[in-house]
């Protein structure tokens, strides 16, 4: 090809037209189509009922890559269908990648203060608490200081603790986090709760076993069928629906409607409304419903 001879001048290259099996960006380390973007999109729907919109390209390019560089696959399609002819053990690899991961201590404060009431109004009650998208373990974990702190010594309280991100939850299993990630705790929480590292654990802290004994860590994807027998009192399942289209968000509610008791109380995230559901969730306040 030759090149302008002019001086001062250049000729700028013209832009890619992308197809529907075209790439639709260059300079990366792995060519990128729409058509991989496609069946990614169906995959992640398919198996954790995520719906990923079109403007997620650039995150799904970056995460599902990382896939690639460990398995050694050097293309988007190579990989998909490898993937798609193994049953094993990187599908959970490929929805941990997808999954997205926002948490922190006593987020949404309003929604501790309901459930301090709950709890302090029947404190001889022998509750059941399911935290359905535990991710690293501080909303499980806050709602557990809540407990205690609402039931005095003494008392009954089970937290079952889930995710369909394997990782995130092994995490909030272990119970151990940085330092500088619980500031927002007061002191006497942080005293009350936690162990300080030592040695080589400096600028750690673990929650204690008596906070953990309340606690069990299972996956559970919940576009599946759910693996509880169990009637829960509490379920918090905040920012996940956001993740659902309408008719998955439906089949949600009805899975976790069947594993509450009457009366039980549901909190979600602040952007997610369920006023389509009224057979199943009445509004009872910011944010929190209650199983009909």
């Amino acid at each position: 090809m030759l090149q302008s001879t002019t001086p001062n001048r250049t000729r700028p290259a013209p832009a890619p037209v992308v197809q529907d099996d075209g790439p639709v960006a260059q300079g990366r380390e792995f060519a990128w189509t729409n058509a991989d973007f496609a069946r990614i999109k169906a995959l992640i729907y398919k198996k954790a009922g995520i719906s990923l919109h079109d403007g997620k390209h650039a995150m799904v390019y970056s995460r599902v890559s990382r896939r690639l560089r460990e398995t050694g696959h050097n293309s988007f399609k190579t990989y998909l269908d490898w993937l798609e002819q193994h049953d094993g053990p990187e599908w959970q690899e490929f929805i941990n990648a997808l999954t997205t991961n926002l948490t922190s201590f006593f987020r949404e404060q309003h929604h501790f203060e309901v459930l301090q009431q709950m709890l302090a109004a029947k404190r001889n009650h022998d509750w059941r608490i399911w935290c359905s998208a535990a991710s690293t373990g501080e909303e499980p974990y806050s709602i557990a200081m809540t407990a205690a702190e609402s039931l005095g010594a003494g008392g009954q309280f089970q937290i079952v603790n889930s995710d369909i991100d394997t990782k995130v939850l092994a995490t909030a299993a272990r119970g151990v986090y940085k330092a500088d990630n619980v500031k927002g705790l007061s002191p006497e929480r942080i005293q009350r709760f936690f162990m300080r590292g030592k040695g080589a654990n400096a600028g750690f802290i673990r929650v204690k076993p008596e906070l953990q004994k309340h606690m069990t860590f299972m996956p559970i994807n919940l576009i599946q069928d759910l693996p509880l027998r169990e009637s829960f009192d509490v379920v918090f399942c905040r920012n996940v629906m956001i993740y659902f289209d309408g008719p998955t968000q439906r089949q949600v509610l009805e899975r976790i409607h069947r594993v509450m008791k009457p009366g039980g109380m549901l909190f979600v995230g602040h952007a997610e409304n369920f006023s389509d559901a009224r057979n199943l969730f009445a509004l009872r306040g910011k944010t929190v419903y209650e199983r009909v």
